[in-house]
């Protein structure tokens, strides 16, 4: 296959997505589905795993997920489609490997913003009690895929406020760290973020190890940016630039706030060990205990509208990898329909299944659990068949002409090493789901193939 066989099938017409976005449209997108924040939820739990090493451990996920952001940009310089990793997959591995990677990915991409949605309608009914979070969820859902329907443009232009609101509670929160630190002092040593607070014995690399296995789910969604591909104006190599400044630039932040976090942290990471149930909160405590109640409420309410936005960002994702699915013929075709280079017709669907998950979600106490249990697997799936995509397309078929063993076989054989690893820690729920998942996806992959077949027998 060559690279001229990997443009878009049936690009034109009702199959076209219109090109409108630029570099910073695409960081945009990024960001909001990663969320600049989204250590705060998680920050308890790895800093008990890590035995305080919580910033570490974000400078060694960050290190692992260019792994997969680099072989991300390797192709979408070479099959630059809005399918991304099922693109990818097809043009590297075959139909059935693009197939398995694009059903693997819709289980990330669909769920995630439903999570996503839920934490909005948490924060908000947290705000405003009287409302049910499942009400505020079903809100979210409509006002987000109102905007995705408006158009890419539009919907970034909107996102890029919200991202900015963001961004200016983190320096809010950076700063008042920053003197609250100068004045007081820190409640741990000051390398304990990098060395691990002594708590829980010397420090233990394995420790630290088996927190990036949860650290770099906090990363999910900057792959979105390669479903865009299709609609961004000069060139893919603008979408890898912003795949692997994305990356860098959400680790500096993650890193950044977790740092300064740990330092302001009262409870030893031994506490936080022996009582999980304090993990959930333990970045809000931390901040009320040094700073106050108001900081706490302002990061609360940035969440709450950010967590929308990052599930806006998941929704348009969504949508792409449906119409690239649809208009190869591995989906139903009408998903690869067009109004006005919008898919609005994947659009809506990716909204409504993630409606259903979201609100049955909030309608139970348990959801979320359920919710996030299941998110992983199926990114992490895919992301491995993407590495093999990379030694597949570049080394195997040559399609990219001289083969350099660092960037297309060293670099994604180490990248796949990490998310199989990663999914070998995953819960057991997440493997159950994902191995189903999996397993429907085969089915639907051999009735395609036997349906194919019998056509082509048919013609004979």
């Amino acid at each position: 296959m060559s690279q001229a066989d990997t443009t878009a099938p049936g690009a034109g017409g009702e199959h076209q997505l219109r090109r409108s976005l630029g570099f910073r449209d695409l960081v945009v997108y990024g960001l909001l589905f990663i969320a600049p924040m989204a250590p705060v939820g998680v920050f308890g739990t790895l800093d008990a795993k890590s035995h305080g090493a919580v910033a570490l451990v974000y400078i060694v996920a960050t290190i692992a997920m260019a792994f997969t952001a680099f072989s991300y940009a390797q192709m979408v310089r070479v099959v630059p489609q809005a399918g991304s990793v099922f693109a990818y997959a097809r043009a590297g591995l075959g139909n059935g490997a693009g197939f398995v990677a694009g059903w693997m990915a819709m289980l990330d991409y669909v769920l995630i913003p439903a999570v996503a949605y839920l934490f909005s309608g948490i924060a908000m009914e947290a705000l405003v009690p009287e409302v049910s979070r499942w009400v505020w969820t079903a809100i979210a859902v409509v006002v987000t895929t109102l905007l995705n329907l408006w158009g890419v443009r539009t919907a970034a232009r909107v996102g890029f406020l919200v991202l900015a609101m963001e961004i200016v509670v983190l320096l809010v929160f950076v700063a008042t760290a920053v003197v609250v630190l100068a004045q007081d002092g820190a409640e741990r040593d000051w390398l304990s973020p990098l060395s691990g607070d002594g708590t829980q014995g010397a420090f233990a690399l394995s420790a630290v190890v088996g927190a990036v296995s949860v650290a770099v789910l906090s990363y999910l969604g900057f792959d979105a940016i390669a479903t865009f591909a299709e609609e961004v104006t000069g060139g893919s190599a603008k979408v890898a630039r912003a795949l692997l400044f994305c990356l860098a630039l959400a680790g500096v932040l993650f890193v950044a706030q977790t740092y300064l976090v740990a330092l302001l942290e009262p409870v030893s990471s031994a506490q936080l060990a022996a009582e999980p149930e304090r993990q959930g909160s333990a970045f809000y405590d931390a901040v009320d205990a040094s700073v106050g109640t108001w900081l706490h409420d302002l990061v609360a309410v940035s969440k709450a509208i950010g967590a929308a936005f990052a599930a806006l960002a998941g929704q348009a994702a969504a949508g792409r990898l449906l119409f690239a699915m649809g208009r190869d013929r591995r989906l139903p075709g009408v998903l690869s329909r067009t109004d006005a280079g919008v898919p609005r017709v994947a659009l809506l669907v990716s909204a409504v299944i993630t409606m259903a998950a979201a609100v049955w979600a909030a309608r139970r106490d348990d959801g979320l659990d359920h919710l996030v249990s299941v998110v992983d697997v199926g990114a992490l799936t895919a992301f491995t068949l993407l590495h093999a995509s990379v030694v597949g397309w570049f080394v195997v078929r040559r399609g990219g002409g001289a083969v350099s063993w660092w960037r297309h076989l060293l670099v994604p054989v180490l990248g796949a090493a990490i998310t199989i690893a990663v999914i070998v820690e995953a819960s057991g729920t997440a493997q159950v789901v994902g191995a189903i998942w999996l397993a429907v996806g085969l089915v639907v992959l051999a009735v395609q193939w036997r349906g194919r077949r019998d056509a082509d027998h048919a013609r004979v």
